[in-house]
């Protein structure tokens, strides 16, 4: 999507350890108008699909699967990481570990927001080693919802969490795809 690869390109920035800094549009700061377009974009991509939910992981894929989720009529359901006493109990859990954060973490989901009878669209902010992506097919599995697909904003292809997500049956669509960062400078694919 030449619209979001240009936005990275401008204000996008690379730092050290493979991390691209992209806090003033995509996920601290949201530009409202780049998401509505992304979120066509992945309905144009998944146009046909069944999709009875959107399913993201908190706190970074919210924005981005509440836009999308508009372009399907359809609720998302976030993965929480950080659940509170009001957690329901009874829960599909899954654990993940986290590029970025370099810690593993539980995601949760209560039974009663997925069933055998959806079919999910998963939506995050970025794919890099798939592991986000894993645990949230990994909710899906215990629910017996069907996953019929990922929409990314950002894939990092050299870190291959697209090979990992794949190899599960999942379709993946990514809006922009880098394919290398080096010298801080992006190569898209």
């Amino acid at each position: 999507m030449k619209l979001l690869k240009d936005r990275i390109l401008k204000d996008g920035r690379v730092l050290e350890g493979n991390i691209l800094k992209v806090d003033n549009f995509l996920n601290h700061q949201i530009d409202v108008e780049l998401f509505n377009e992304m979120g066509k974009e992945l309905k144009k991509r998944y146009e046909g699909t069944e999709i009875t939910k959107i399913l993201t992981v908190e706190v970074s894929g919210i924005a981005i699967a509440a836009i999308v989720a508009q372009y399907f009529n359809v609720p998302v359901v976030f993965a929480k990481k950080h659940a509170g006493r009001n957690m329901d109990k009874d829960s599909y859990e899954a654990d993940v570990y986290s590029y970025t954060k370099d810690a593993t973490y539980k995601i949760k989901v209560a039974k009663k927001f997925l069933s055998e009878k959806d079919s999910l669209l998963l939506v995050d902010d970025f794919l890099a080693n798939g592991q986000a992506l894993l645990g949230l097919i990994e909710l899906a599995n215990q629910s017996g919802a069907k996953v019929a697909g990922a929409g990314i904003a950002i894939e990092k292809a050299f870190q291959h969490g697209r090979e990992l997500v794949e190899e599960k049956g999942v379709r993946v669509e990514s809006l922009a795809i880098i394919e290398k960062m080096e010298d801080r400078q992006l190569i898209f694919k």
